[in-house]
């Protein structure tokens, strides 16, 4: 039995019947779609008798020379060697070269096979084997590519189905769990929240098909449409195109197959694909980069997002202005700022909340503990495992959660931010120290916010990502955090004081918070244990709790008072009477998700899932302008929450903050800013101070050519004449107010 169907038709029909007859609609024609597409605005003619001579001299054939239709500057002399079947549409073919980095053509058709095309105008296409049913831009240039085709049916990346085909083809990507269980829909457009919202909310059936609406109602459901690419684009040494929508501007070269996809390219950001690279079935935004071996199957790629050096992005979302080289990511939603360029690490099954860096070695989510690949990892921002560390399912990690070099061999749920975690293998126990990168690796914290700002790339930034390590969300986990700090260090202190008794968690907390206010010594002789940190019955041991509580006391004060400041800064009024009258009564301290990178309260995004459900949110576009109105009111909401968490760190209402106490505010938040500047530099200069590290180096003079000079560095200067600037305007409005 023969294996292969191959179909044999007439030679007439090549280029035709694009579309089936019962889906051309009544009074229109097989064209219908492709002309409403084609708006280059060029006036066509028929072939001249001269000039289908020169066409036919020159080595060019075609099934009906009428249906080859051009504009008044074609010049038939620049097309030779080529096959023409079907209706092929041709503008200005003029005598210039095109240029593009290292590669000069001159304009015309050379030795290609042509179907069924709109060729805009002054084009290069040189031995392209096979190219149908595509609206060619002005200015492009293709060369030695084997097949760049459209089929009736494409999608171009997006989850759709299109007329009469069955629900099992369309195309899902199983984001954050192997199961499936949190499929979502690929659409040109999609935002990293949208993918949040509708991985996250699985138990909402009614907001889950609301989602699926929008979706399918974006795009036109009818076969017929041609594949597009924009002007100025340029494709050379390409195997195979195929169902693939291409923008202005774009660069492909090398590629081994480019299948089902959206690759926006234009003045947004230009997007590049470069040798080896094949992708199927996925949405590239504007300004990406993708090169050297990339595979990538159902996947989107946020704008200004890089795949390279073999990356492998299966079924999965990478967020905008994300790195990932080498490694292999599989089912992951990733925020934006991503960073993971390891031949050896892996990420799978996971939802990363952006900022995070993944090192060599690391296997985040490589193992399960169920008869099932049905485990999950969620880890909010700034998430940083190190060399080799390696994860079981399921675990959870507070906001720049980082990770020592080990196997942790039970679910982790670190609810403390700012933490270091060691599986301490010579106790058998976990530790975990809080606010760690505030005292030992300033410099990196400070160093990532100005990196995360200064390499968002986006064209447009209406839609606020939050990168500073202090904001609502991980405020709100400090406050977390203190509380579990209070209760463990109160449970300590009564097991040394009384092993035998049982004390509330409430007595606790009061005791833990007496015993870390007054800053009694003690807390630095107890054993401080929590639970429910780790799925074992091991001990997890909190190391520099005394220091921690105050430091994240005294973080969530600089933070309110930045905050309060800026108000200040932006009112009207230079008396603190009106200034506080201005400020928002409501003094409860509100709670915030993490939504793609922005930052939302749950309040909103109640009301969100509310009016799409309700019917008064009925598209994507809808929903995108709600998370403008959000960032719109971020500081507005922000402001708010500060005031509250000022109220509630300092025992105070708003109302009753005095002049006096608003100038104490200030100059704490300056000796702050201060004490951060000075760990930022002393942080940084352990590199040039370690004899470990300087034993490479001869000199320090060698050393200094390495690495360069910490008097010199850039950043390092910006902070301290960024503190002197602080200073001198809070000394300004101190003398103001």
């Amino acid at each position: 039995m023969p294996q292969n169907n191959i179909k044999k038709s007439p030679i007439t029909s090549l280029g035709y019947d694009f579309i089936k007859k019962e889906h051309i609609p009544k009074g229109k024609n097989e064209y219908y779609l492709r002309d409403m597409q084609n708006r280059s605005g060029i006036v066509y003619r028929h072939l001249t008798a001269y000039e289908i001579e020169v066409l036919v001299r020159n080595g060019n054939t075609s099934d009906n020379w009428n249906n080859i239709l051009v504009s008044e500057a074609f010049n038939p002399e620049l097309v030779t060697n080529c096959k023409f079947y079907g209706l092929i549409k041709i503008g200005k073919l003029e005598s210039y070269c095109l240029e593009y980095s290292d590669l000069k053509v001159p304009v015309g058709l050379y030795n290609s096979t042509i179907i069924s095309c709109d060729i805009g105008d002054n084009v290069s296409i040189d031995n392209v084997n096979y190219l149908s049913h595509y609206i060619l831009g002005n200015e492009i240039i293709i060369v030695n590519v084997s097949e760049i085709s459209t089929t009736s049916n494409a999608k171009f990346g997006n989850g759709i189905i299109k007329q009469d085909e069955p629900e099992d083809i369309r195309i899902w990507l199983e984001v954050c769990n192997e199961n499936g269980g949190r499929k979502i829909l690929p659409f040109n457009g999609m935002l990293t929240a949208d993918a949040f919202l509708w991985s996250k909310y699985r138990n909402d059936n009614a907001l889950l098909n609301k989602f699926k609406e929008f979706t399918e109602a974006r795009f036109n459901n009818k076969t017929g449409y041609y594949g597009k690419i924009g002007h100025r684009t340029a494709i050379k040494n390409t195997s195979i195109i195929k169902d693939t929508w291409i923008g202005n501007d774009a660069y492909i070269k090398g590629a081994n197959k480019l299948k089902n996809l959206t690759i926006n390219s234009g003045e947004e950001g230009k997007t590049q694909i470069g040798e080896g690279c094949e992708l199927v079935n996925g949405i590239v935004d504007y300004g990406c980069r993708v090169f050297y071996g990339v595979k990538a199957v159902r996947f989107v790629m946020a704008s200004h997002s890089q795949l390279k050096y073999g990356a492998r992005l299966i079924n999965s979302y990478l967020g905008n202005n994300a790195t990932i080289s080498c490694c292999e990511v599989l089912n992951t939603l990733i925020y934006p700022a991503h960073e993971q360029h390891h031949n050896n690490s892996f990420l799978c099954a996971a939802l990363v909340m952006g900022q995070s860096n993944i090192a060599a070695g690391a296997t985040i989510g490589s193992n399960h503990n169920s008869r099932a690949a049905d485990g999950e990892i969620v880890a909010g921002r700034g998430f940083w495992p190190g060399l080799c560390v390696s994860l079981k399912h399921n675990s959870k990690f507070a906001s720049y959660t980082i990770l020592t070099k080990s196997d942790y061999l039970y679910e982790l749920n670190i609810s403390i931010p700012f933490a270091l975690v060691t599986n301490d293998v010579s106790k058998d126990q976990l530790t975990i120290m809080p606010a760690y990168w505030f005292m030992y690796n300033m410099y990196a914290l400070a160093r990532n916010k100005w990196k995360y700002v200064d390499r968002d790339k986006r064209a447009e930034k209406k839609i606020h990502i939050e990168y500073d390590y202090l904001a609502p969300d991980t405020i709100n986990e400090m406050f977390t955090a203190l509380e579990i700090m209070e209760e463990a260090t109160g449970k300590a202190w009564y097991k040394k004081e009384n092993a035998t008794a049982i004390f509330s968690k409430e007595n606790c907390i009061k005791k833990g918070n007496e015993l870390l206010v007054t800053k009694n010594k003690i807390v630095d002789e107890l054993e401080i244990l929590v639970s429910g940190f780790e799925n074992s019955k091991r001990k997890v041991v909190l190391l520099k709790t005394l220091k921690a509580y105050h430091l994240f006391k005294d973080l969530i004060r600089y933070y309110a008072t930045l905050t309060l400041l800026e108000f200040i800064q932006n009112h009207s009024s230079t008396k603190w009477d009106k200034i506080k009258a201005a400020l928002p009564k409501a003094t409860t301290r509100s709670q915030w998700l993490n939504i793609g990178g922005q930052l939302m309260t749950t309040t909103a995004i109640e009301n969100l899932k509310s009016k799409i459900k309700k019917g008064s949110i009925k598209s994507w576009e809808a929903v995108h302008n709600f998370y403008l109105l959000q960032a719109n009111n971020y500081k507005a909401q922000k402001l708010q929450h500060a005031l509250a968490s000022i109220a509630e760190i300092n025992s105070v209402k708003v109302s009753n903050i005095s002049l006096k106490d608003l100038h104490k505010l200030l100059d704490n938040a300056v000796a702050m800013q201060e004490w951060m500047c000075l760990n930022i530099e002393s942080s940084r200069k352990k590199d040039y101070t370690n004899e470990f590290r300087k034993m490479v180096y001869d000199t320090n003079e060698e050393m200094f050519s390495v690495l360069g000079n910490p008097e010199n560095n850039t950043f390092i200067n910006l902070q301290n004449k960024e503190l002197k600037l602080f200073k001198k305007q809070v000394n300004q409005l101190k003398k103001k107010l």
